[in-house]
């Protein structure tokens, strides 16, 4: 019997053993030459290609969502530049276990071996853990490589990000999702049973992450089947992945102001394609509600007042009916929005005027318009020369109501689009009446 440390394997034990190897690490590539997409960190002229061409690689972040390979160029990144290749994960190192690494990595530095330390989800690591990273970037004991898929400027310490440069890695394309499911084809020594539908809807299900892409080969690989699948056996043999979406992260706040930008631009199909996503994604339809109506205030306005009754509707109504039935609310609200007349003109008039405020803030309102409730005050002056509107003359005085020595400003300026363009006609006309009476 062979010794169980016997490394001289029968050659049939060593090929039943890369068969079973998953399919994902079988494809691993093994250069960066090889890696599919990210061209715009790895390429000749892009950060990473510059740096190996000049021979000076600095500390990194790579920002990305899963399965872009983070983990493999950092790998291909210490094959290339001679470093050992130590890989942590901040879910599972505590202080203890990143002290062994730093004390290991000043060893390694002694004998003229220096160190990458790729730290997954770098972000799951607190500021004074990031902080321990510091004295070990400096000193050159270690090239720091960290990979996080939230918003480094939120996430990691302004002196971890000082030292280090950011790079963003993007979902694979469909071309490059294709043509990894060629590669592995070739690997696999077969075509998938699928016709060019399933196909296209198969990567389309692997929603940009190629470590995803590939778990779904090997599951299609494996089937027997006699004739190609279309799209509608595939999707019944094949669940399809969840949208990526973290309700408290990254993809949350970009999803928002997709919606609310789709919504200001006045483009109906955009924001309830966002909508969509957002609930599909499990999004608290009461977030979308609010933010619906806080739309309406910045966005639409006084241009059409009967956008923000139209928002409280829709939430008064998702409260009544719940989801699903009540998310078409919102949807109608979404739509409405869209398609109202924009002004943020009271948006920027309250703004202006808190400026103004800031600047202006102890001065008292003139006194002919402050009540004189007791004999002192109207021994003081208030309310001396107030004039009642409404036995004016077209029930107007034109007084000033700004505080004396404030030169009067000019706040909301309605625009020329659905009720503010009647706004504005009034606005004028007080403007012009105004004038006359204090001329």
């Amino acid at each position: 019997m062979a010794d169980l440390f016997d490394s001289d394997a029968k050659p049939e034990v060593e090929a039943a053993a890369e068969v079973n190897r998953p399919l994902a690490d079988r494809l691993r590539p093994k250069s960066l030459a090889e890696v599919i997409g990210q061209a715009q960190v790895l390429g000749e002229e892009a950060p990473l290609g510059v740096m190996l061409s000049s021979g000076s690689l600095s500390s990194l972040i790579f920002w990305g969502p899963p399965g872009v390979g983070k983990t493999t160029i950092a790998r291909l990144l210490a094959r290339e530049t001679d470093l050992h290749f130590v890989q942590i994960s901040a879910i599972f190192t505590g202080v203890p276990d990143l002290r062994k690494v730093f004390e290991a990595a000043k060893i390694r530095r002694q004998n003229g071996q220096g160190t990458l330390l790729f730290v997954d989800e770098i972000h799951r690591f607190n500021k004074a853990q990031q902080d321990g990273f510091l004295p070990y970037m400096e000193d050159g004991t270690i090239l720091l490589v960290g990979a996080t898929t939230e918003n480094p400027s939120f996430e990691l310490n302004a002196a971890v990000l000082s030292r280090s440069q950011v790079l963003v890695l993007e979902r694979l394309s469909l071309v490059d999702l294709e043509l990894l499911t060629q590669r592995a084809e070739r690997e696999l020594g077969k075509a998938l049973p699928l016709n060019g539908e399933a196909r296209d809807a198969l990567h389309e299900m692997a929603d940009g992450d190629g470590r995803t892409l590939l778990n779904l080969i090997e599951q299609v690989a494996a089937w027997r089947v006699d004739i190609p699948l279309g799209r509608e056996a595939l999707a019944t043999r094949l669940m399809r992945r969840a949208s990526k979406y973290d309700k408290s992260g990254d993809e949350h706040y970009n999803l928002i102001s997709a919606l609310h930008k789709s919504i200001r631009g006045s483009d109906p199909d955009a924001a309830l394609y966002w909508l969509g996503r957002m609930l599909e994604g499990g999004e608290d339809p009461r977030f979308l509600a609010r933010r619906l109506t806080m739309m309406s205030t910045e966005d639409i306005g006084l241009a059409d007042p009967q956008a923000n009754t139209v928002c409280l509707n829709a939430w008064n109504t998702y409260e009544r009916l719940g989801s699903p039935e009540g998310e078409l609310a919102l949807a109608n609200a979404a739509v409405y929005l869209a398609l109202a007349p924009k002004s943020n003109a009271v948006y920027v008039g309250i703004k202006a005027a808190r400026r103004l405020a800031k600047e202006t803030g102890s001065a008292p309102p003139p006194k002919h318009i402050m009540n004189a409730p007791t004999k002192l005050m109207a021994e003081q002056g208030y309310g001396d020369g107030y004039a009642y509107d409404h036995d004016a003359e077209d029930g107007f005085s034109g007084q000033n109501y700004f505080p004396d020595g404030v030169r009067r400003p000019v706040l909301y300026q309605p625009v020329e689009r659905g009720f503010e363009r009647e706004l504005k006609r009034r606005s004028e006309y007080f403007a012009k009446l105004r004038l006359q009476r204090n001329s």
